[in-house]
């Protein structure tokens, strides 16, 4: 009751200035604009530079989670001793507990220099901010998530499903292929959508590392911004309570909302469609 009366109060407290933001600007022109410069005099509200930021940094956040986290809980269910599996879990899920602000620096100072000293790539090396390596150091920091999930859910199959694999001559890496995860399938895209939505949801490390320039780009060399950089650039407190620059950062936030509700339904209907039920 507790969490839905939270929903709730979250919907309400967003829903009404949005509403009123949409008296002024019309909704169209809000979901197709490609121009984002609310708070400036040559007001331009067209989101689709923020979705695309937002959208640009968890692709590749997923490009380093999605494999490596995967890699990791196959290693730690399928191959890794128990002793070793003690050790290595609980090292891994410390960078879980790394404050997002860390990592924020840790992508500019460090990471964008070191893509700026070996780019190989036709173009130019990426800027001092730019969404790659926001992208990449947020993949790592998500990357434990997937692991842990995915390395609960493949623990879960059970036993005999491995035995009877490895009595019919398969390999260990292909009763972990082709046994172990289509079993735990339904868990392991679980962590996949959580991995998604806190990569969708992340802001201190696009908001150091990214750039904070709403341009709309595929270029990860480019800076960028994301739909939570804006809103915690734009709510310190320098928008009057009513104007249209403060309801901005509310309409913001609904479209972020309802773009993960929506990645929730979707999810919620995968997870059902793989889910297997032993006895």
């Amino acid at each position: 009751m507790l969490s839905v009366a939270t929903t709730v109060g979250i919907v309400v407290a967003l829903l009404i200035p949005t509403i009123e933001f949409f008296q002024t600007v019309d909704l169209f022109d809000f979901l197709t604009g490609t121009k984002w410069s609310p708070l400036f005099a040559d007001a331009h509200f067209g989101v689709l530079p923020l979705v695309s930021g937002t959208l640009l940094t968890t692709f590749w956040a997923l490009c380093i989670c999605i494999p490596f986290g995967l890699g990791a809980a196959i290693y730690l269910s399928e191959y890794a001793p128990e002793r070793a599996r003690r050790i290595l879990k609980p090292i891994l899920e410390v960078l879980a507990g790394i404050p997002t602000v860390v990592y924020g620096f840790f992508a500019l100072v460090f990471v964008t220099p070191l893509l700026q000293k070996i780019w190989f790539l036709p173009g130019n090396p990426p800027s001092t901010f730019n969404a790659l390596s926001a992208g990449l150091v947020m993949g790592v920091m998500i990357l434990p998530t997937v692991a842990s999930i995915s390395e609960d859910a493949m623990s879960a199959v059970p036993r005999g499903l491995r035995e009877g694999a490895f009595a019919l001559g398969a390999t260990r890496l292909q009763v972990a292929t082709r046994v172990v995860v289509p079993a735990a399938l339904s868990g392991i895209v679980a962590s996949f959508v959580l991995g998604i939505s806190r990569a969708v949801g992340e802001t201190m490390i696009v908001l150091i590392a990214a750039g904070n320039q709403p341009n709309l780009t595929i270029d990860p060399t480019k800076p960028v911004q994301t739909m939570t950089a804006f809103i915690a650039a734009a709510g310190i407190g320098d928008q009057p309570t009513g104007s249209i620059g403060y309801k901005t950062i509310f309409a913001v936030g609904t479209t972020l909302f309802v773009m993960t509700f929506l990645m929730n339904l979707v999810s919620a209907r995968l997870v059902r469609r793989f889910r297997e039920a032993y006895e």
